[in-house]
């Protein structure tokens, strides 16, 4: 078992301004296994599980994924679906986006429960976002659940960013009781302070990393943007500053490349206070570069400092 699997919506992404406007392919879920094929040996497969289109947009999609090593796995083609799209708009560095997905293809991934379980077959490891379990309907997400759960008992260590975005949501307490099924399947998990504190009114980052902690999760990195980083593995703790970047260009994606280094890191064999290390260096070269997927040269300079 080494394959990777990273399950969520691949959108199209629009940056730019004026009339000069650029198209590319990001998402929390796509943009951490763009970083983890970038930084782990070729020869472990890594796959994007998600629901496609039969469009040209989505054709596109799944050749840019295969020009750059990733595959689809078994997920499904949805006759008449198509792509999301967001569109970046950017305030210095700090951005702010607009979203075209109500019926994207990939709200539709979990529709079909035995091409999902076949997708995450064999897998080292399985990542998962917030977002992944939000798009999807509220019937459809006990059957990821039960996938993942399923990819766990087989052997996969299963990763988790819950990844709190309220637009998505119902309401507050929606987002809660479905985060909370999702800590409950997870081993390593990846929040962000703001979001958690917005969501669960946490005073600090240790109260964040009990509270998931309690949940089941032996492994939690709770990030606080250029603030240090609180790793928790089991009753140890460490903080790991973050690396200083003067002039950031473009923050989008610095979490997911955050997290993409830290789980490469650890497949690696490497512990969690390096691999956040590690992981801070290659979200740091991130943000210096526009749009969310950094060259692979980049992210690998970056990882190995």
């Amino acid at each position: 078992m080494n394959g990777i699997a990273s399950i969520g919506e691949c959108m199209l992404e629009l940056t730019g301004s004026g009339a000069d406007w650029r198209m590319g392919h990001s998402g929390d879920t796509f943009n951490v296994i763009w970083t983890m094929r970038a930084l782990l040996p070729e020869n472990r497969p890594t796959d994007y599980v998600s629901a496609f289109g039969d469009d040209a947009f989505s054709a596109q999609q799944r050749a840019f994924f295969a020009e750059n090593g990733i595959g689809t796995a078994s997920s499904p083609r949805i006759p008449g679906a198509r792509p999301g799209l967001y569109a970046i708009s950017l305030d210095g560095a700090e951005r702010s986006f607009t979203y075209w997905r109500a019926d994207a293809a990939a709200r539709r991934l979990a529709d079909d429960a035995a091409l999902l379980s076949k997708s995450l077959e064999n897998r080292s490891l399985v990542y998962f976002s917030g977002i992944t379990v939000a798009i999807l309907e509220e019937a459809q997400r006990p059957t990821l659940l039960q996938s993942i759960e399923a990819a766990r008992g087989a052997g996969s260590l299963i990763a988790f960013d819950p990844n709190y975005r309220p637009r998505l949501w119902q309401s507050a307490e929606a987002a809660r009781t479905a985060i909370d099924g999702a800590l409950s399947v997870a081993d390593i998990v990846l929040p962000t302070f703001p979001d958690e504190q917005a969501l669960y009114g946490d005073t600090a980052l240790a109260t964040t990393a009990e509270r998931i902690a309690n949940a089941g999760p032996k492994e939690v990195v709770v990030k606080d943007g250029a603030e240090p980083a609180l790793v928790v593995m089991g009753t140890d703790s460490s903080t790991v500053a973050a690396t200083h970047v003067a002039n950031p260009v473009d923050t989008t994606g610095a979490g997911d490349s955050f997290n993409g280094g830290y789980l490469a890191a650890r497949l690696l064999g490497h512990n969690p206070v390096e691999a956040a290390r590690r992981a801070h260096r290659v979200a740091a070269a991130v943000v210096q570069v526009r749009g969310a997927l950094a060259p692979v040269e980049v992210l690998r300079e970056a990882f190995d400092g």
